[in-house]
């Protein structure tokens, strides 16, 4: 399927509901307002095409630009292609939905998001974040180093109330999916939450949202989730 005929599906799909509600979010046109459920049809004819997934990236538009992250091919991807991908992402549901979730099916996953962590740019560090927990959420314990995630614990507690507001949020997600699908440092992620305690998250003209850990990780305790693992990153 080329560029053309995808786009034009794409743009087939877009419901005006879901264009207002991802405008909301921070997405700016182009933007057509596609259901990622309703895109599973098109991705099952396409598999993966990378070369296809650039066109659709590089257009600015949102809906193409979620596409391409799930049409993509990770393994062909190079550092300099999720950072190129990271300088279109202009707010964090193309950083953290896409950029992200792509990254954490590539072998260079872990060394791309430390160094984004690192970087001091907000969208970067809150994909970095994002990137451990789609890894966490999906990979055999065995694939990391336990003390080096003790390390990231310690690096959130000390410094998450500091952070921009996306890289909170992902880092409080990632105190969360430690203890939940990284069972060796279960109790230590919820110590981290206990002293992490509440963290707010200001929002532009909305009131700021709060987010508690420790109240999450019990939830999914009582589900029954402890040692939860995803059988796939991307839809």
């Amino acid at each position: 399927m080329d560029f053309e005929t995808v786009m034009q599906e794409l743009e087939a799909l877009g419901k005006e509901r879901l264009k207002k509600m991802y405008i909301g979010n921070g997405a700016h046109e182009p933007v057509f307002g596609v259901a990622t459920g309703a895109m599973k049809p098109l991705s099952k004819k396409i598999k993966k095409d990378q070369a296809l997934a650039e066109q659709l990236y590089a257009t600015g538009n949102y809906d193409a630009m979620y596409f391409a992250g799930i049409i993509a091919d990770p393994k062909a991807m190079t550092e300099e292609d999720f950072d190129r991908w990271m300088d279109g992402a202009y707010f964090y549901m193309l950083s953290d939905y896409v950029v992200a979730v792509t990254l954490a099916e590539a072998d260079i996953a872990q060394a791309v998001a430390d160094k984004w962590i690192a970087s001091g740019e907000e969208l970067r560090m809150s994909a970095g974040w994002s990137c451990y927990c789609w890894l966490l959420g999906n990979r055999k314990d065995n694939e990391f180093d336990a003390s080096k995630l003790a390390d990231m614990l310690d690096q959130v507690e000390k410094t998450i109330h500091d952070a921009p507001d996306r890289a909170k949020s992902a880092m409080n997600n990632f105190i969360y999916t430690v203890a939940i699908s990284y069972v060796l440092l279960h109790d230590k992620a919820v110590e981290t939450a206990k002293a992490v305690g509440l963290v707010e998250i200001k929002r532009d003209k909305k009131k700021s949202s709060i987010l508690n850990a420790s109240e999450n990780i019990q939830k999914e305790i009582d589900r029954g989730k402890l040692g939860f693992k995803r059988k796939y990153v991307r839809c």
